[in-house]
């Protein structure tokens, strides 16, 4: 049995770790008052410090602290939160994330940048009003009882330092129960058996204590409890003639004592979650698959035979193959708020980058996609997200001339409908200037002067390839080259992308993106002799064409489909057959987004669960073709690219329309 790396391991964590400063760094922006977020970055910084150096990663302790020490002053109310200094944090723990990746480097000169940009930040906040400090602790005792897990020293936790730690709180009485030490022959060496009993002596509060154990406090003991002094000692004075009862001293109460209950329940809570790395999903994803393609064929076996034995062992197999299909495709799905929540330091940052007043606005973080699917989204939408900030928002000068709110509004949106998901970019701004675009696409030579195109088709010129608008180049947009890697990703994806543009009121561009990209439900047609699968999410409907329909569209290729004209194409034509048609042919209707197309083939087969096979290296550039797949009897059917089919027959519409 293989064991995790612990350097895998710390880097995962430390990845999670960056992430909750990120996002509590964002928090705070919006309300610099927030003691609670203030806190809650102080301690994600704190625990990737101890991390760091506890596998090894002294330059990434050593810078971290420098960080914590800021938020620790802004934590006891030394100095303000101010955006200037969480604006220096965040470019902190992007070098943190460096640091964490390539330990190894020289990061020196980097460092010293970074850090004297941070000093410089709390000094500047350091001369603003500070917030009203709260009333320091008094100084008093505190009895603090702690018992490590007894394999703590074999996961490297060593209880000194704490105790140090709590020295540095105050002056420390420590004392050491030996009690449950067992017998010389019935001792674990690797166990720990102590328990440290502390008297604590200064200005600490309880929450400056739990910070001492914050890398062990889910699963340790500890028990914090205030020594509180008499009543007489801190009442005013007391006349002689009073009643003696009067001045009894209060008895001592304990403070918030931590039940060993909660530490059961906390232990308990953080075994609920087991993470597991990706790898192993996609190797069990691919094992299923065999399955299912295995389920098929011997489910044709059993229906060709008559063995009724055969037969129910195949329904059963089939059925716990579907059912064990199912849960590991709910394994793969991760909540689009992944994808979301990288968007909000990416607003901040064009803020800066633009000048513009810009705010965020997500719904429905909790559509669930494939993980593969949520990775290769991220580009795209980074490209879509920096384009509506820098086209489409105007300044907030020109937004107020408009009569708008000083600050853009860009909206993410995510949403599921049927096998698909929809991700919507959307923002307040101009909307896209159609004339600029047409100027744009005749410049390039993308359309003909003057050239009849519908709305949709002319906002589609914005994926072609070097294809931009801007004024000038800027390190935000102006070469051309982002819309066109989003396009060929969306493709890639087996998705569509639409837009709407209103004048002076925003756009909205659509991604329709399949749910998963390992199995999905396609529609088995069959052109000659071979085989092809349509994903049925891009299936309309299907259609009988004649013989004698067939003829008559020939030198058009459109059928009348609700007073309206779909071009179609024989697929036997495409693929050079060679053979004569099936005197009743078939068109499937297809379609993405806005666009349709027809597919004529011979014959429809039925519906067919498809495991999507990659394509060699041999077939990459063959446009046609998404994939593969094994079918029943062993024999492969190729995986038709709707969005390539849908763009040639509009296409051939196009060059049939400018002929006629």
């Amino acid at each position: 049995m293989s064991h995790p790396d612990p350097i895998a391991v710390f880097r995962t964590e430390a990845a999670e770790l960056l992430e909750m400063i990120e996002a509590g760094l964002l928090d705070l922006l919006e309300d610099l008052s927030n003691k609670d977020q203030v806190d809650a970055v102080f301690r994600s910084l704190h625990t990737l410090k101890g991390s760091g150096a506890m596998f090894g990663f002294e330059a990434l302790a050593a810078f971290t602290h420098h960080c914590e020490t800021a938020f620790d002053r802004v934590r006891k109310g030394e100095v303000p939160a101010t955006e200037d200094l969480i604006s220096a944090v965040l470019d902190a723990k992007d070098h943190m994330r460096v640091l964490v990746e390539e330990p190894g480097a020289d990061h020196s000169s980097v460092s010293e940048n970074l850090l004297g940009r941070l000093q410089r930040a709390v000094e500047a906040a350091a001369g603003h009003e500070a917030p009203a400090p709260s009333a320091a602790a008094p100084k008093g005792k505190w009895n603090i009882r702690f018992s490590l897990p007894a394999n703590a020293m074999t996961n490297g936790t060593n209880p000194l330092p704490l105790i140090d730690e709590l020295r540095d709180l105050g002056e420390c009485e420590v004392r050491i129960d030996a009690s449950a030490v067992p017998m010389l022959d019935g001792m674990d060496p690797t166990e720990l058996y102590l328990t440290w009993s502390v008297t604590l002596d200064g200005a600490a509060t309880k929450s400056s204590i739990e910070d001492v154990f914050i890398f062990v406090m889910d699963d340790m003991k500890l028990d914090i409890v205030r020594d509180e002094p008499p009543a007489a000692a801190i009442a005013p004075e007391v006349k002689a003639d009073a009643p003696r009862a009067a001045q009894a001293p209060k008895p001592i109460q304990p403070v918030e004592a931590r039940p060993a209950a909660i530490d059961v329940k906390q232990t308990n809570k953080s075994a609920e979650n087991v993470r597991v790395p990706a790898e192993r999903l996609d190797e069990l994803m691919d094992r299923v698959g065999e399955l299912v393609i295995a389920q098929s064929r011997l489910s044709q076996l059993a229906s060709s035979g008559a063995d009724l034995q055969l037969r129910a062992v195949s329904e059963d197999i089939e059925r716990l193959s579907g059912e064990l299909r199912d849960t590991m495709m709910v394994l793969r799905m991760v909540p689009v708020t992944q994808l979301f929540g990288r968007f909000r330091r990416l607003i901040h940052d064009l803020a800066h980058e633009t000048g513009k007043q810009i705010e965020l606005v997500t719904e429905g973080e909790t559509t669930e996609v494939d993980k593969s699917v949520i990775e290769r989204l991220a580009d795209p939408m980074v490209h879509l997200v920096r384009n509506s900030c820098d086209h489409g928002l105007e300044t907030a000068d020109e937004r107020v001339a408009a009569g708008k709110p000083a600050a853009g509004k860009v909206r993410l949106l995510a949403r599921q409908t049927g096998g698909e998901v929809k991700i919507i970019i959307s923002d307040d701004g101009r909307g896209m200037n159609r004339e600029r675009i047409r100027a744009k696409a005749e410049q390039n030579g993308l359309i003909q002067p003057n050239q009849q195109l519908s709305d949709q088709d002319l906002l589609q010129m914005i994926f072609q390839p070097g294809f931009s608008t801007a004024q000038a180049v800027t390190n935000l947009s102006g070469r051309g080259v982002g819309m066109d890697v989003v396009k060929r990703t969306i493709d890639a994806l087996r998705g569509s992308i639409n837009i709407v543009s209103t004048p002076g009121k925003g756009s909205d561009i659509t991604l329709n993106i399949p749910l998963t990209l390992a199995i999905i439900d396609g529609l088995l047609v069959r052109v000659g002799s071979g085989r092809y699968v349509i994903p049925l999410s891009a299936v309309e409907e299907c259609l009988e064409l004649s013989l004698e329909d067939d003829m008559r569209s020939r030198g058009r290729s459109f059928i009348s489909l609700r007073d309206s004209l779909v071009p179609f194409i024989r697929l036997r034509d495409l693929f050079k057959t060679g053979t004569k048609p099936d005197p009743f042919q078939k068109v499937v209707v297809i379609s993405t987004g806005t666009e349709r197309v027809g597919l004529v083939v011979d014959q429809i087969i039925g519906d067919h669960q498809t495991v999507i096979k990659s394509m060699s290296k041999l077939h990459h550039d063959v446009a046609t073709f998404s994939g593969a797949t094994i079918l029943g009897d062993g024999s492969v059917a190729l995986i038709l690219d709707v969005a390539h089919l849908v763009t040639a027959g509009q296409l051939e519409e196009a060059q049939m329309r400018a002929a006629g």
